[in-house]
């Protein structure tokens, strides 16, 4: 690909460290849904709250050196469903990681929150322990579809807690909702899409419904809409979305302008970020004071008992081999819609490039990447389309 300059280069050096986020993963839910192949574990009686945070502080001590004296652009608390800890107990985690490592001064702090798990004072709670943003998990405002999606809410709980949300005072919410849901009509889908936007959520997270491996679904698959509906539920949707002043930033991810969420942006662009939690993963840059550097990857205990077991300190790492660097690159990157640029293909890689030139080229052949003012990539509409195609060109 010849219209963009680069210089060859055999490992990754970084001009500057990556930004660095930090996931913390809260492992219970009330009950496993059966679509769910993330890891979460029905909750008992009570949860041990106070031993978790402990181990998660653990844990963070245990990460400390990956740091490397960065501030963290970003936190979300995942799960499992986070709402099932009290405020008290993620004020206490946050103000521990605070004398740990330097926030930034526009840091986001998310809170996953499903319907069903909190009530108003709690949610005020939550925004006076530093949490400035919520992600609600809807998943639809169909009652019918929410029995047969096991959630444990219904429609009118569904929107008492976005009102709840807002009310104390929570000025930057996402919605997570789905289609392509068991017997789901196009209609149907619209309205879900159409209840959620009436809200004016500043995030929408809409995706389609997908049998994992490993779930209740999977076992007894439930009978999902012809792919024609499927097409027609996304095309109609996108369109939906757009009239209502919703921006497609990622293949799943929409907002209003300067509303995507950072810490997911953190992600798709390959920066660092901390996992700390029963299960949390990691993407860490070590490097030394020339530049040079390694990227690894980290992964903690599972099951939320070993996790407790050895106070969080359980850590698998291993390294991402220098030729499969740019690939993992790509697969985030051409996630978005607004691609990258040459230069962010280096300053997160640590690679020139030169090294992905042979496939940049052929992607452009196939109508899959457009490159524009000689540095700017970004997958075509029929790249986007074809994802799955045009990530394999760099794998």
């Amino acid at each position: 690909m010849s219209e963009i300059n680069s210089a060859s280069s055999k490992a990754p050096h970084f001009p500057q460290q990556p930004p660095l986020s930090l996931y913390i993963h809260i492992p219970w839910c009330v009950k496993k849904c059966p679509y769910c192949d993330f890891n979460s574990h029905a909750a008992g009686p009570e949860l041990p709250e106070q031993d978790y945070v402990n181990a998660l502080l653990a844990d963070l001590e245990n990460d400390l050196n990956f740091v490397q004296g960065r501030a963290l652009t970003s936190i979300f608390f995942g799960g499992g469903t986070p709402s099932l800890f009290s405020a008290y107990h993620i004020g206490r985690l946050l103000d521990n990681i605070a004398k740990k490592v330097s926030f930034a001064d526009d840091i986001e702090i998310t809170l996953e929150a499903n319907p069903g798990t909190f009530e108003q004072q709690k949610f005020a709670d939550f925004r006076n322990t530093g949490i400035n943003r919520l992600s609600i998990g809807i998943q639809s405002f169909d009652d019918e579809q929410l029995q047969k999606l096991g959630r444990i809410h219904n429609s009118g709980e569904a929107k008492r807690a976005i009102n709840m949300a807002q009310q104390a005072g929570f000025d930057n919410f996402n919605l997570d909702l789905m289609h392509g849901l068991p017997g789901q009509s196009v209609d149907e889908a619209l309205a879900d899409l159409q209840t959620a936007s009436d809200f004016s959520p500043q995030h929408l997270s809409w995706y389609q419904l997908t049998i994992e491996a490993n779930t209740e679904f999977y076992k007894q698959p439930p009978c999902l809409p012809s792919d024609d509906s499927r097409w027609q539920i996304f095309q109609q949707g996108q369109a939906l979305l757009a009239e209502q002043g919703y921006q497609q930033y990622e293949v799943s991810a929409y907002s209003q302008p300067g509303k995507a969420s950072l810490h997911n942006l953190n992600y798709w662009r390959f920066g660092d970020y901390l996992g700390i939690g029963a299960g949390a993963h990691g993407k860490i840059t070590l490097q030394n004071e020339s530049g040079a550097a390694q990227l690894l990857r980290t992964r903690k205990s599972r099951t939320p008992g070993d996790y407790l077991n050895t106070a969080g300190n359980r850590r698998i790492t291993e390294t991402i081999a220098v030729d499969e660097i740019a690939g993992e690159f790509m697969m985030n990157a051409l996630r978005l819609n607004q691609g990258f640029t040459a230069d962010e293909f280096n300053r997160y890689s640590g690679l020139p490039i030169s090294e992905i030139e042979a496939g940049l080229a052929l992607a452009c052949q196939k109508g899959l990447l457009s490159i524009r003012n000689k540095k700017h990539i970004q997958p075509t509409e029929k790249g986007r389309l074809f994802l799955d195609d045009l990530v394999a060109l760099f794998i």
